[in-house]
């Protein structure tokens, strides 16, 4: 066996048994990353830091941790809050109403702080009591929440697609111009999904609100719902670079909370600054982490094995990209999104564009499947979120979750057979 090849057994094995023992995945990108070393005979520490920090000396990934921070102050300063009353506020009356709720608030939400983790924690912190109260099957609502929350790695300000144009450079402003209309159908894909479940639940519709209590409502979200279109707005304009506009979210998002909403002292700032930091430590690590993994990568020439691997196929761009996603959809279920983004992008965009692929689409594909992944079991890390604040197991959630990672997965297939769906309004929004 040559050491290439040694390096990819080493690679795939170590993940595989360092991940079934319950290690932390930065850990073990890092220790796979120094085991493929040293069977390519590249042993060298210094080499190992060096890449080590390279994973996260880079200017654009100053966005991750102030798009955390923004999600962190929205959900303390009361931003998300209001999103979600104003949506009750206009469709809470509807039979399963809630549900159209967590859809709508879900998509607004992802509009301003780009995390998924962040927007699913806010969604299940304020929806699920009130679901429980008024009879809703909680694994069914569950599994709506978690769904929703993926929408945030699509819709701009997306942190996946700031990784994922570090990692590939590929322009993230035109990757965050792909997730506007993906994200708008997959949230038109949930409410189907919803009205399909709904068919077998007998709950209850409620009285509308009257349009001067819809509109109170609406006022009290102005502020928020104006987030969005400063950073979108900004960013198309020129005015700021998405990870500048990181920046303006964040600062948005404490002045409302501080100032406007007032719904937050100055006191717990330490708190939020506490828990953004943990989570961009999280985060950082995995970049640094993958860094170490992908130089190895390179080094045991791993593209060129699997560009010979998929040669055949380049000839055919739909077959390739089915299956592309059919292999991310695999890797989705064990890895997390963004370790996906950092190993397995830079592989796997040189044959998409060798086969004639639009990088910003198969960009925006990567990610809504890795987005997907966040979702799957076993490893579905939104659906540990969601279990967590709602108090319910984790094969409860994975069961109710089914009907909506079934919507999603179609979505996933038109997009792979209509690739105009995504690729014309970037050209006509550019």
């Amino acid at each position: 066996m040559t050491p290439e090849a040694l390096a990819f057994v080493v690679f795939v094995a170590g993940m595989l048994v360092l991940m079934g023992i319950g290690m932390n995945m930065a850990l073990a990108l890092v220790l796979t990353g120094a085991g493929m070393a040293w069977v390519m005979d590249f042993w060298d520490t210094q080499l190992l830091a060096q890449n080590l920090v390279a994973g996260v000396d880079s200017f654009p990934l100053l966005a991750v941790p102030f798009f955390i921070l923004a999600g962190e102050l929205m959900n303390s300063g009361g931003i998300s809050r209001r999103i979600i009353d104003m949506a009750q506020a206009w469709v809470g009356h509807i039979r399963g109403g809630l549900g159209y709720v967590a859809i709508g608030a879900a998509v607004l939400m992802a509009s301003m702080s780009g995390s998924a983790l962040a927007d699913t924690a806010a969604l299940a912190t304020i929806l699920l009591p009130m679901m429980r109260q008024q009879g809703y099957p909680m694994a069914t609502s569950a599994g709506l929440v978690a769904s929703g929350g993926i929408i945030a790695p699509i819709i701009p300000p997306s942190m996946p697609f700031v990784i994922y144009g570090v990692t590939t450079n590929t322009s993230i402003s035109a990757l965050f111009i792909s997730g506007i209309v993906p994200g708008l159908i997959m949230g038109v894909g949930l409410i189907f999904a919803w009205r399909y479940v709904l068919r077998d639940l007998s709950l209850p519709a409620g009285q509308p609100l009257p349009l001067r209590e819809r509109l109170r409502a609406t006022a009290k979200a102005f502020w928020a719902l104006v987030m969005p279109i400063i950073i979108i707005g900004g960013m198309k304009t020129g005015i700021f670079t998405p990870t500048e506009a990181a920046v303006v979210a964040a600062f948005y998002a404490l002045v409302v909370a501080l100032f406007i909403h007032r719904e937050m002292q100055v006191a717990e700032l330490g708190g939020v600054l506490v828990r953004a930091a943990k989570t961009t430590a999280i985060v950082m690590f995995l970049c640094a982490g993958a860094q170490v993994a992908s130089y190895m990568i390179t080094l045991a020439d791993l593209p060129s094995v699997l560009t010979g691997w998929l040669g055949p196929l380049v000839e055919s761009p739909r077959l390739l990209m089915l299956v592309m996603m059919v292999t991310l959809v695999l890797i989705g279920t064990a890895l997390d999104l963004t370790p996906t983004i950092l190993i397995f992008a830079p592989v796997m965009l040189p044959i998409a564009v060798k086969a004639g692929i639009d990088p910003v689409y198969f960009g925006l594909m990567f990610v809504l499947n890795g987005a997907i992944g966040l979702i799957t079991p076993p490893v579905g890390t939104v659906l540990n979120v969601v279990a967590g604040v709602g108090r319910l197991s984790l094969h409860q959630v994975i069961k109710g979750v089914n009907p909506f990672l079934v919507t999603y997965t179609a979505i996933l297939a038109l997009f792979v057979a209509f690739p105009q769906i995504v690729t014309a309004p970037v050209a006509w929004m550019r």
